[in-house]
């Protein structure tokens, strides 16, 4: 079927991949885009590209141009609040196997303008609108939209709205935050207009006692800033201050900065400068650090991708390339019937993500809550570091033939362009 026709909901990088690769294989496919702010959001904090996604970048074509817009980091640098170095992790110069800072370092709007610019002239995008609902029938997807009440058939419904997908929801009847596996972390990140960093491109953190945590990360913004992030982490028994994040993330943006200015009042290091950005900066997001288990990732003419299906912080920027990847790939290998193609996609996504969705007490472990947990951790950092542990560790893994899981993707036969 060359001339299917498919609605996208979400522009952001998931559904961008996808919409590439299917004009690939179906060059006269009829895309539409629906996208709920008024405009491309070409705005967010660093994301990494790690595993299958590093190839899939390469036969797009757009690897040179990814390492071009990089941050530059060079590392993660951990110290005390007084600013003294406890334990630096440096990026290991290969793409096969990588450590806390990924070879391809790039700032959200950067990858995502990479992606969607080379379709934009292939696609109809529609600014400033949702999907209300869909009807499901044999032979497509009646979709409706939000704002212009407009009703349309389609060969396929793609959900890649994000975490919160309204769409996940009506597809598994429930309310979207039941999929939401709560990790214990609550983000703030901002822009800060000036280099708090002093020219390095080494990422700096600290963390202090009730797991609270800054990290200021590079940003190569020739008039000199700096991305920060004040993190929380909890445990499962912290409810009360559980309780007091999620009220600050449903009251807005007002009420997250004055909740994080009394959190993080007796920090030490730059909090204090960091803190005053915080409130000078435009670009002010806050979420919880969550992954979503979606039960399963379609129905017959209806999938999830990306974050929608299965948002992995720490890895959800490569699992939303490897599965546009592979959705477009299936519907290229099944002849564009659907229903078989989201069978092979989620045959191939759904044990992959379920294997890369582990670590659930990783952020716990590595921002204590006591005084005493943050001495054994630095005590086991310097050690583990002053022996280069991480560096030879994985330079033997590499070595081996252990290098970073890939997804298992078949070798789909793209026509030649």
């Amino acid at each position: 079927m060359s001339n299917l026709n498919i609605l996208i909901s979400g522009s952001g990088i998931a559904g961008s991949v996808f919409a590439f690769w299917l004009l690939r294989a179906y060059p006269n496919a009829n895309i539409t885009i629906v996208e709920r702010d008024p405009s491309l959001r070409l705005t967010g904090a660093s994301v990494d590209i790690r595993s299958s996604a590093v190839d899939i970048i390469k036969w797009m074509g757009v690897e040179h141009e990814i390492r071009k817009k990089t941050t530059k980091e060079e590392g993660l640098q951990l110290i005390t609040e007084s600013g003294k170095e406890i334990a630096t992790f440096r990026a290991t110069g290969r793409t096969d196997i990588q450590s806390f800072t990924s070879e391809y370092e790039i700032f959200r709007g950067e990858l995502a303008k990479i992606f969607i610019d080379p379709i934009l002239d292939q696609v109809k995008v529609i600014f400033d609108e949702t999907v209300e609902g869909y009807e499901e029938q044999d032979d497509g997807v009646v979709i409706t939209l939000a704002k212009s009440k407009e009703m349309k058939k389609y060969d396929l419904l793609v959900a890649a709205d994000g975490l919160g997908s309204r769409i996940r929801g009506k597809m598994l009847n429930t309310k979207p935050s039941e999929q939401l596996y709560d990790e214990g972390v609550h983000i703030a990140y901002f822009t800060i207009k000036g280099d708090l960093l002093q020219g390095g491109l080494l990422a700096k953190a600290t963390s202090t006692t009730g797991g609270r945590a800054v990290y200021l990360r590079p940003d190569p913004h020739p008039e000199g800033r700096t991305r920060a992030m004040l993190m929380n982490v909890t445990w499962n028994s912290n409810v009360e201050m559980k309780e007091r994040l999620n009220k600050a993330l449903r009251e807005g943006n007002e009420a997250y900065m004055k909740l994080m200015e009394e959190l993080f009042a007796d920090v030490g290091w730059l909090t204090p400068e960091i803190l005053r950005g915080m409130r000078e900066s435009d670009d002010f997001y806050c979420s919880l650090f969550g992954q979503i288990r979606s039960p399963r990732l379609h129905d017959s003419r209806v999938v999830l991708l990306g974050d929608a299906g299965y948002a992995t912080p720490g890895f959800g920027t490569s699992l939303a390339i490897i599965g546009g990847y592979a959705l477009a790939g299936e519907l290229l290998s099944n002849n564009g019937d659907v229903k078989k193609a989201l069978g092979g996609y989620s045959g191939i996504m759904t044990p992959f993500v379920k294997s890369s969705q582990g670590g659930d007490f990783a952020m716990q472990l590595f921002h204590p809550q006591s005084t005493w947990g943050i001495w054994v951790r630095d005590l086991v950092l310097r050690f583990v570091t002053s022996l280069r542990l991480p560096q030879l560790a994985m330079t033997v893994a590499a070595t081996l033939g252990f290098t970073e899981k890939k997804a298992p993707l078949p070798d789909y036969q793209w026509p030649v362009k």
